[in-house]
Parts: C-alpha cells; sequence; structure tokens
C-alpha cells in the first residue's frame, strides 16, 4: 500500500541512519521499525496492571467556609460594578 507519510526531522534521520547501516532500504527500515513497535506496544499493555487513581480528601483552606462562597461572588461583583459602569457597560 502506497501513503504518506510525515516524519519528524529526528526519525527520518535516524531512520535513515539505521537503513545505511543495515545495507537495507528507508522503506524496508520503516516497515520493519513500525513493526517491532507495534509487536512490543501490544505486549507490554498485556503484562501492565491498569492504573488506578486514588483519591484524597483536601478540604478546604483554613479561614474558608465553603457555605460563604455566594458572598465573597457577591462582593466581588460589587467591587467590579464601578469599572463596568465607566466603560459603558451594562449593570445588574
Amino acid at each position: 500500500m502506497r501513503t504518506t507519510l510525515t516524519l519528524d526531522d529526528d526519525l527520518a534521520e535516524a531512520l535513515n541512519r539505521a537503513a545505511r547501516l543495515s545495507g537495507r532500504s528507508f522503506k524496508a527500515m520503516v516497515n520493519e521499525t513500525l513493526r517491532r513497535g507495534l509487536a512490543q506496544s501490544g505486549s507490554d499493555a498485556a503484562g501492565l496492571e491498569p492504573f488506578v487513581v486514588e483519591p484524597q480528601s483536601c478540604g478546604w483552606m483554613p479561614g474558608i467556609d465553603p457555605l460563604k462562597l455566594n458572598q465573597l461572588l457577591d462582593g466581588l461583583e460589587i467591587e467590579a460594578w464601578p469599572g463596568r459602569q465607566r466603560q459603558g457597560g451594562e449593570g445588574v
């Protein structure tokens, strides 16, 4: 099958070097490298245990009351009100 493949410069250089040293064509070197990579990735994944995220309770920082977060938001909106009025923005 013919296809177009865009390689990073460092990979193309490494494949060209490997092909020259082995006496094979660039095409043969790309095919062999892809086959080895695909075969290895399948066997590696089978032997690994799945990664599990263990959640931890971090809680709130001292002094922050989660029940008063709406009051904090209201305070921030009130502070921003004069700036919006001067810029011609709409009021609440």
